[in-house]
């Protein structure tokens, strides 16, 4: 190596060790795709209806209160496994639950946090609950860590 460190060979260096960081990115993203992600999610479930209660959620900013999957809000109760918590796997259940909650809310109990009435149609809840219903099936390594959210 030469005894003074020129302006070319630090060049070089930014440039040489830079494209190997870039090229690494994104060849651990790519193994990430690959290997990772279509064994967690659940497409194949994927209905019109389940898309009908996401655009709910969406339309209605749920994830301005609540969270799903850990992203969101955490004003209001965790949503990814309501499923599992409020239906106990059963589909009937569930609707039904969701049915009663939304069309209850706000409860007007003093000193606790109140959801607002959204009035939303029963075919729209049943959209909602089908939705939050998909998304309790998505291998989520366990979260939330415990079933109250």
């Amino acid at each position: 190596m030469a005894e003074r460190f020129t302006k070319s060979m630090a060049r070089n260096i930014y440039l040489g060790g830079s494209a190997f960081f870039v090229l690494l990115f994104l060849a651990l993203t790519f193994d990430t795709q690959v290997r990772a992600m279509p064994e967690r999610d659940n497409r194949d479930q994927l209905t019109d209806q389940v898309v009908r209660g996401k655009h709910v959620w969406e339309n209605n900013n749920c994830v301005g209160c609540h969270s799903l999957m850990g992203e969101g809000a955490y004003f209001a109760p965790e949503l990814a496994n309501v499923f599992d918590r409020r239906g106990a796997g059963d589909s009937e259940i569930f609707k039904a639950y969701m049915n009663a909650w939304m069309n209850a809310m706000p409860t007007n109990v003093p000193g606790r946090r109140q959801m607002p009435q959204f009035n939303l149609t029963d075919q729209e809840i049943e959209d909602l609950a089908t939705f939050l219903e998909w998304t309790s099936k998505i291998d989520d390594n366990g979260w939330p860590p415990n079933i109250e959210g």
